[in-house]
Formats: structure tokens, C-alpha cells, sequence
């Protein structure tokens, strides 16, 4: 089966351990909770979420409807990044393949609003969707980054072999 991923080994021997996060059950994990929070979102923002809108100032109100257009992209962002792992894992597309579509995501990071001080005028509930977000992208973001090719660790000049092992360790634990 082809994942699209380099022998687990590098060159130097390391074990490559975000390549085995990816393609193990962490990943699982990590895709359902996207996909999850894909759905939660969605659910929220049809429903409660838009109610609790209504309740809003006008400056609240105008920030909730920015922030949850940046939080639905942000998310679409995220799960098409999952499927695209998801695929190269079960050998549905070719590394190639799946780096050309990856080009096209963007994992970008925070919530440009949270310093707004309409934050704190938004809903809880909201305003945890939004965190979980950030949470998730920045573990997607750390995970993408260490699967590049450019991360290889045949790659890097002058390295600190222990350094970078701690690195993929926190990786793949997300701690």
C-alpha cells in the first residue's frame, strides 16, 4: 500500500515518529475530533448559535458574524487538510497528488479577533469553538510541519538529534 509517506527511517537511522502518528491510531483520533467539531460547529451556527446572535450589540454582533465566517473556513481549512492525510494514508492518492491539493489549504492560525473588546461580549459556547479551533489547528499545523518534506531530518543542517527527537515526541503526544 502506497501512503504517500517516506520509510519510517531517515537516512541517520531516527525513527520518524510524526509519520507514524499520521498514520496510526493518534490520527484516528485527530481526524474524528476534527470531523466532530466540523459538525458541532455546524450545528451550533444553524441553531443556538444564531439565536444567541440576535442577543448581541450591534459591535458583538457584527464581530460574531466576521469571526464565524473565519471559524467555518478555518474548519473547512482543517477537514479538507484530514481528508487529504486520511487519503494519503489509505493509498487513495499519490504523495504528489496530495502535496498539489495540500497547496491549496490554509492553516493559518488564531482568531484575529480575540483582542477585540467585543470578545468578551460573545456567546461561551462560541467563544469555545473558536479555542477549540485554534487548539486543533495548531496540533494539524505542528503535524504538517513535521511531515513535509522539507522537515526530513536528512535535511536539516547542524541539528541537535536529540532536540529534534523531543520535538517529534511532543508531536506526536500533542503535549
Amino acid at each position: 500500500m502506497n501512503t504517500g509517506f517516506t520509510d519510517e527511517r531517515t537516512a541517520t537511522g531516527l525513527v520518524r515518529l510524526a509519520e507514524r502518528h499520521a498514520q496510526g491510531h493518534s490520527f484516528q483520533a485527530l481526524f474524528r475530533e476534527g470531523m466532530d467539531l466540523v459538525d458541532e460547529t455546524a450545528t451550533y451556527l444553524d441553531g443556538e448559535g444564531r439565536d444567541a446572535a440576535e442577543a448581541l450589540g450591534k459591535s458583538a454582533a457584527t464581530l460574531y458574524a466576521a469571526e464565524s465566517m473565519r471559524l467555518t473556513t478555518r474548519l473547512m481549512h482543517l477537514a479538507s487538510w484530514l481528508l487529504l492525510q486520511r487519503a494519503a494514508i489509505q493509498g487513495e492518492m499519490t504523495a504528489e497528488q496530495v502535496a498539489a491539493e495540500k497547496a491549496k489549504v490554509r492553516l493559518e492560525g488564531g482568531s484575529a479577533s480575540m483582542d477585540s473588546r467585543s470578545y468578551a461580549e460573545l456567546p461561551p459556547r462560541f467563544v469555545d469553538l473558536v479555542e477549540r479551533t485554534d487548539r486543533l489547528e495548531g496540533r494539524v499545523r505542528r503535524l504538517d510541519r513535521d511531515l513535509s518534506p522539507a522537515a526530513s531530518l536528512q535535511d536539516q543542517p547542524a541539528r541537535n538529534a536529540v532536540a529534534e527527537q523531543i520535538d517529534l515526541l511532543r508531536t506526536a503526544f500533542s503535549f
